[in-house]
């Protein structure tokens, strides 16, 4: 794939690198990269040769949520998977920003992940974090709903007191912050954050795979609960329904990025 691809695959060694590539938009979910996005991901899931998918973003960001510039124009990418749709992947996969897949998916966060960012990341089975890593939740600042699970996962990974924090402020949370509460697995200097996820790839490719995926899927089916998802999505639609407005997104564009830059 070329290089100027808003959306990257390398595969070696038995894994699927998929790498967020759009470094002056700070890899902001566009409509190219939410069609993109999922098809590589079932390109890796149907791949024989790969057993592991790694989610990266090319610095400074691992991914800013919605391409805030494309939705106050026109709203293009809220109809087309992004977080509060109804669209795009989510319509494939059932819920979450991913198709389904029984392989496992680890996030090498690199930077800021922000709303629609965080909840790709949370859709990770795991995450290691760069110590550049920064999570924030501002879907209250944008004015849109989440749609992608972030109501049932950051609960499940930091606990809900934590969880209404950061959603109800917007403010972000380092990646040391982030060890300490159990959203990432580890954090590691900037430039060993690949060779060490690569690292951690090739320990779950010593293993065997039938056993792995099965053992994937009972860990989805006990710690994913379809009530707490379809309450999301309900929430969401009626928001967007009755509530959003593509123009308020536009004139908050500017307060947002500011106010995520002083974080």
């Amino acid at each position: 794939m070329a290089t100027d691809e808003p959306v990257l695959w390398e595969a070696s060694d038995r894994i699927a690198t998929i790498t967020l590539n759009r470094s002056e938009a700070r890899n902001a979910l566009s409509s190219e990269v939410l069609d993109l996005l999922p098809r590589l991901m079932t390109q890796a899931e149907e791949d024989d040769d790969i057993d592991v998918m790694v989610l990266t973003g090319v610095d400074p960001a691992f991914c800013a949520g919605l391409d805030l510039k494309e939705l106050g124009s026109v709203a293009g990418n809220l109809g087309r998977g992004a977080s509060g749709s109804d669209g795009g992947a989510n319509a494939r996969s059932a819920r979450g920003p991913f198709p389904p897949h029984t392989k496992p998916l680890i996030g090498a966060i690199n930077g800021v992940a922000v709303t629609g960012g965080f909840e790709l990341a949370l859709n990770c089975d795991f995450l290691v974090a760069s110590e550049r890593a920064k999570f924030g939740d501002t879907h209250a600042r944008v004015g849109i709903m989440p749609g992608w699970g972030l109501a049932v996962l950051l609960p499940q990974a930091i606990g809900v007191r934590k969880a209404r924090e950061m959603s109800f402020t917007g403010n972000f949370m380092d990646a040391e912050e982030a060890l300490a509460f159990g959203l990432v697995n580890r954090v590691v200097p900037h430039d060993e954050l690949l060779p060490t996820v690569r690292a951690i790839a090739a320990d779950i490719i010593g293993n065997d795979q039938a056993a792995l995926r099965n053992l994937r899927a009972t860990y989805d089916a006990v710690t994913f609960h379809d009530d707490g998802w379809e309450a999301e999505a309900r929430s969401a639609r009626s928001w967007r329904r009755d509530h959003f407005s593509a123009e308020q997104v536009a004139e908050r564009r500017t307060a947002i990025q500011e106010r995520g830059r002083e974080q």
